[in-house]
C-alpha cells in the first residue's frame, strides 16, 4: 500500500503529495485523513495522508516507509481533506496550511529528539564523565534530548561527542502538543464476595485498609484516588498496599475536560412561532428535507426572534438524524448564546472558541470526532468540525468581519460553509439585522444562489428604539466641551433615577488616543510601527495596539523638554473616569481587550451586569452585538465617526452595521428604549439610515457608490501586501508582480478577443492599483506596500497571481521579504 502524504513543510517545493510505503501492520489502520510521522531528509516530520493507492512511480529502492502512526482514528475526514485542496486553490495557500487549520492546536506537531545508547560499548571507550551519561541513558532506555542536556547541564559538548562517535543514537519522533487528561482511579475488587475474607486477613494495626474495603463493600464503583483518600481521610499509600496484594486495582482513566462542568442549564422548550417566523421557518424545513444545498439570508431586525428560528431548525435537523454547526462571531460568543443552545439541546452541544483552554478545546473536539455530540457552536474555526452528517450550518451576524481569517489560510467561514454544504447537501442560514452588502446583493438578484427571508418586526410587536442623532459641532458651539452631549447626560441621569440600565459604546480602548506636546508638536509614536501610541492610565503606560510595544508615561517632551505634554482623544478608560466624576455612585463595568483578556472575564462581567450589579456596560464593539438584557433602556454611542473615517471602502458599511447593532440592545423587552448617536457627521447617510433602522435605503445608496467605483459586489478584489525593511526592494517586487499580472491579462484577452480597457461596466474587466504604501505604512519594523487587483467575470486571476508569485519567488527568498495574498479581503488596512 502506498500513502500519498502532504508533509509539514510549508514551502513551494513541498506543496505536493509525497509517496511513502505503509508497513503491513498498519495497512488496515491507515486511512485518508490519518496523521503520520514520515522520514523527510534527515528528520521525522508530521504529515497528512491525502490518498491511498496500490502503486507508486517512485523507484522501489528509493521509496521510504511511514515511520509513525499518530492516530488510530483519523482526525480529518475524506471530505475535509478534499476541502483543504479547494482552500489551497481559492485562498492561494500551501495545502499543509489548510490542513493544519482544521485540527485543534493540541494536535499540532511537537518534534522530539530521542537519544538511546548504542547496543554495545565498552567502558574503556569512555571517560568517567561520559560513562555517567551513558549509564543514565541505558537505565532510561531512551531519553528526550532536552531532558538529557538539562539533567547534565554544562556537559553539552560531552553529549555532542558521544552522538558524533555513534555511542548515542539520535531518533526524532512526532508527538501531539497535548495528551488526553487522565485521572488515577481505584477499582473495587473484581469479586465483591471476597471482601469479607480479605478483611479477616488484615492485621489489627492496619485499620485504614479495612476502611477502604468496607467502603467498596457499600460503594462497588470505581472512584478517583483523590476523592477516595479525601473521603476516608487516608493516604494513597494505604490504597496502594491493598493493590500490591492484588485485592483492588489502581489505573489511569481518561477524563474529558468540560469547560461548563458544574454549571447547570435551565432546559427550555420550543416557543410558539409568530406568523412572520412561521413564514420564514417553513421554506427552511422544506430545504432540509430535500437534502440539497440551499443558502438562505435571514434578514431580521434586532429582537425579531432569529435565535428561535435557529433552535427550531436545528431540532428538525436532529430529528432527521443529521448534525448542525452554529457559527457566531468570537466577540458575540457570550454565555447568553451558549445558555440558549445548551438549555435546548443539553449534552448534545459542543462549544469551540478561543476563550477555552487548549485542553478544553481538544476535549470538545474529541467529543465531536467520537460522535458524542450533534450540535457544534463556536467561532470561525468551528466550521471545520469533523461532523460526517451535516444537515445545517448557521452563521449568525453573517456580516461580521471576524469570520475572515487574517493569517494564512485567509479563508472566509461563509465560503467554507457553502462548500461543506455542497458536499453534504445541507442548508446554510446566514442571519443578520444588517447583512453584508455582498450577501444582500446576491439574495436580491434573480438567481438561486442565496434566497432572501425577511423578518421586519420585533416579537410581541415591541417597537424599535427611538434614535436621536446629536450634532457634536453644535454642542461645541454652545460651550459643551464634555464627551457627553446634553441629551446623553440627561438620559443617563434619568436612567439612574429610574434604576434602569445603559450600554455605552466607544470603539477605542485605552485612556487617550494620542500624546501631543503643545510646545513643539511632538506626538508619541511606536518605534516599530507607523502608529501613534495609546495612553493607558491605570498602568501609566503608552502602548502600541499593533505590535505590543510599551513605554512609560512621558512627563516632559523628549524633543524640546517642555512640560506641556498632554493626552488627547478619548478611550474607554477615560469615559469610565468621566462617568464616575459626573455621576457619583454610578456603577460601571468596562469591557474591552484590556479587561477581558483573562479566561472567563466575558462571562464574569456580563453575569454581573445581568444581576444588576452595575448601571452602565461600557465597551468597544464587543458590547454592540448579541446581548439581550431586559432592563437596558438607553444606548449611547460616544464617537460614531471612529470607523467612518478609515481609508477602507467598507468603512461606511461597518459604521452603519455597528450603529444599528448597538441600537438594537435597547428596549428589547417591556421597557421602551432610547438611543443617542454622537457624531460630527450628522448628515451622513450611514447615520440617517441607522436612525431610521432602515437597511434597505442604506443598501440602495451604498450599492450605487459601489457600482460607480467597481467595488464588491460588482467586482472581486485580491489584496497583495509586501513587507520588508527597505522600501526600494518592496517597490521593485511590487512592480514585477503588477507587470506579470498585466502581461497575462493582455495575452488572455487577446486570445479571447476581448478589450483590456478600464471600462468598469464591461463583462470582463481587470484593474490593478499600486504598488503603493499601505494605509499602515510600517508594522514591526517592516515597511508595507500593497497592490490591489479588481476584476469582474470568469477570469483565471488565481493562475495569474501564482505566475506573478513565481516571477518574484527568487527575489522574495533572497531578501527574506514577507508577502501575503488576501482573496476577498475584509480590511484594506
Amino acid at each position: 500500500m502506498i500513502a500519498k502524504v502532504i508533509v509539514d513543510v510549508p514551502a513551494k517545493q513541498t506543496n505536493r503529495a509525497f509517496d511513502y510505503g505503509v508497513p503491513d501492520e498498519w495497512a488496515s489502520w491507515i486511512e485518508v485523513g490519518s496523521r503520520v510521522g514520515v522520514p523527510f531528509g534527515p528528520r521525522i516530520i508530521q504529515g497528512f495522508v491525502v490518498a491511498l493507492q496500490e502503486y507508486s512511480d517512485v523507484d522501489p529502492k528509493k521509496l521510504r516507509m511511514v515511520a509513525q502512526m499518530l492516530d488510530l482514528v483519523p482526525p480529518l475526514t475524506p471530505e475535509l481533506v478534499e476541502l483543504s485542496r479547494w482552500m489551497s486553490h481559492k485562498y492561494m495557500c500551501h495545502e499543509i496550511i489548510a490542513l493544519q487549520a482544521m485540527i485543534p492546536g493540541a494536535l499540532k506537531a511537537k518534534y522530539e529528539r530521542m537519544l538511546s545508547a548504542a547496543s554495545e560499548f565498552t567502558h574503556s571507550e569512555v571517560t568517567a564523565e561520559e560513562l555517567a551519561i551513558m549509564d543514565y541513558v541505558v537505565q532510561k532506555g531512551q531519553v528526550e534530548f532536552s531532558a538529557l542536556t538539562e539533567y547534565f547541564a554544562g556537559n553539552e559538548l560531552v553529549i555532542k561527542g558521544l552522538i558524533r562517535r555513534g555511542l548515542l543514537n539520535e531518533r526524532q519522533t512526532v508527538k501531539d502538543r497535548m495528551q488526553p487528561k487522565k485521572r488515577q482511579t481505584v477499582f473495587p475488587p473484581s469479586d465483591l464476595g471476597a471482601i469479607a475474607s480479605y478483611m479477616e486477613q488484615i492485621p489489627l494495626r492496619s485499620k485504614r485498609q479495612k476502611d477502604v474495603l468496607a467502603f467498596f463493600d457499600l460503594n462497588p464503583e470505581p472512584i478517583p484516588m483523590s476523592e477516595l483518600t479525601e473521603r476516608l481521610q487516608i493516604s494513597s499509600g494505604t490504597v496502594k498496599s491493598l493493590a500490591d496484594k492484588g485485592w483492588i486495582t489502581i489505573g489511569d482513566v481518561e477524563m474529558m475536560r468540560d469547560p461548563y462542568e458544574g454549571k447547570s442549564f435551565t432546559r427550555t422548550q420550543p416557543l410558539d412561532l409568530t406568523e412572520e417566523q412561521q413564514k420564514v421557518f417553513e421554506p427552511i424545513v422544506a430545504s432540509l428535507e430535500s437534502l440539497e444545498r440551499q443558502i438562505y439570508l435571514l434578514h431580521g431586525v434586532t429582537g425579531s426572534g432569529k435565535t428561535e428560528i435557529y433552535l427550531q431548525s436545528i431540532q428538525h435537523c436532529l430529528e432527521m438524524g443529521r448534525d448542525a454547526i452554529v457559527l457566531v462571531p468570537e466577540i458575540a460568543l457570550t454565555p447568553q448564546m451558549v445558555d440558549r443552545f445548551k438549555g435546548r439541546f443539553g449534552e448534545l452541544v459542543a462549544v469551540l472558541h478561543s476563550r477555552l483552554s487548549q485542553g478544553e478545546r481538544y476535549d470538545e473536539w474529541r467529543k465531536i470526532q467520537r460522535k458524542q455530540v450533534r450540535v457544534v457552536i463556536g467561532a470561525r474555526s468551528a466550521v471545520f468540525a469533523p461532523l460526517t452528517e451535516i444537515g445545517l450550518i448557521i452563521i449568525d451576524e453573517e456580516h461580521e468581519s471576524s469570520y475572515k481569517q487574517e493569517e494564512s489560510p485567509k479563508y472566509h467561514a461563509r465560503d467554507v460553509a457553502a462548500e461543506r454544504a455542497l458536499y453534504h447537501g445541507a442548508v446554510v442560514i446566514l442571519g443578520s439585522a444588517t447583512p453584508s452588502i455582498e450577501s444582500y446583493y446576491s439574495s436580491v438578484q434573480d438567481n438561486d444562489r442565496i434566497k432572501l427571508l425577511t423578518m421586519e418586526y420585533r416579537v410581541e410587536g415591541r417597537p424599535l428604539p427611538a434614535v436621536e442623532i446629536v450634532d457634536m459641532r453644535e454642542e461645541l458651539k454652545n460651550g459643551n466641551r464634555s464627551m457627553f452631549s446634553r441629551q446623553l447626560y440627561d438620559g443617563i441621569e434619568q436612567r439612574l433615577a429610574r434604576k434602569e440600565q445603559m450600554v455605552l459604546l466607544l470603539n477605542r480602548r485605552g485612556y487617550a488616543t494620542f500624546v501631543l506636546c503643545r510646545s513643539c508638536g511632538y506626538t508619541a509614536a511606536c518605534p516599530h510601527c507607523e502608529i501613534k501610541l495609546t495612553y493607558h492610565q491605570r498602568a501609566e503606560m503608552l502602548r502600541c495596539h499593533y505590535c505590543g510595544y510599551a513605554e512609560k508615561q512621558q512627563l516632559v517632551c523628549p524633543t524640546c523638554g517642555s512640560e506641556h505634554i498632554r493626552h488627547f482623544g478619548t478611550g474607554t478608560q477615560k469615559v469610565e473616569e468621566e462617568l464616575v466624576k459626573l455621576f457619583p455612585g454610578i456603577r460601571v463595568i468596562r469591557m474591552d481587550v484590556d479587561t477581558t483578556n483573562e479566561k472567563g472575564a466575558h462571562e464574569k462581567w456580563l453575569n454581573m451586569f445581568r444581576d444588576r450589579q452595575a448601571d452602565v456596560l461600557l465597551g468597544t464593539q464587543m458590547v454592540a452585538k448579541g446581548l439581550d438584557f431586559p432592563d437596558v433602556t438607553l444606548v449611547g454611542v460616544i464617537a460614531a465617526d471612529s470607523v467612518l473615517n478609515l481609508p477602507d471602502f467598507r468603512s461606511v458599511e461597518k459604521t452603519f452595521q455597528l450603529l444599528t447593532q448597538v441600537a438594537g440592545r435597547a428596549g428589547r423587552h417591556q421597557l421602551p428604549g432610547e438611543v443617542f448617536i454622537q457624531t460630527y457627521n450628522p448628515e451622513h447617510y450611514s447615520m440617517l439610515n441607522a436612525q431610521q433602522h432602515d437597511y434597505r435605503t442604506f443598501y440602495h445608496t451604498e450599492i450605487h457608490y459601489r457600482k460607480q467605483l467597481a467595488y464588491p459586489p460588482y467586482s472581486h478584489i485580491t489584496l497583495i501586501t509586501l513587507a520588508h525593511e527597505q522600501i526600494p526592494i518592496l517597490v521593485q517586487a511590487g512592480e514585477a508582480i503588477v507587470r506579470s499580472i498585466r502581461e497575462n491579462w493582455r495575452s488572455w484577452a487577446l486570445k479571447n478577443d476581448l478589450e483590456t480597457t478600464l471600462n468598469r461596466h464591461l463583462e470582463h474587466y481587470l484593474e490593478i492599483l499600486g504598488p503603493v504604501s499601505s494605509p499602515i505604512a510600517r508594522l514591526k519594523d517592516r515597511y508595507r506596500y500593497q497592490c490591489v487587483v479588481k476584476y469582474r467575470g470568469e477570469l483565471p486571476v488565481a493562475d495569474w497571481l501564482r505566475k506573478a508569485m513565481e516571477a518574484v519567488a527568487e527575489q522574495v527568498e533572497k531578501n527574506k521579504m514577507l508577502i501575503s495574498v488576501d482573496v476577498d479581503p475584509q480590511s484594506m488596512m
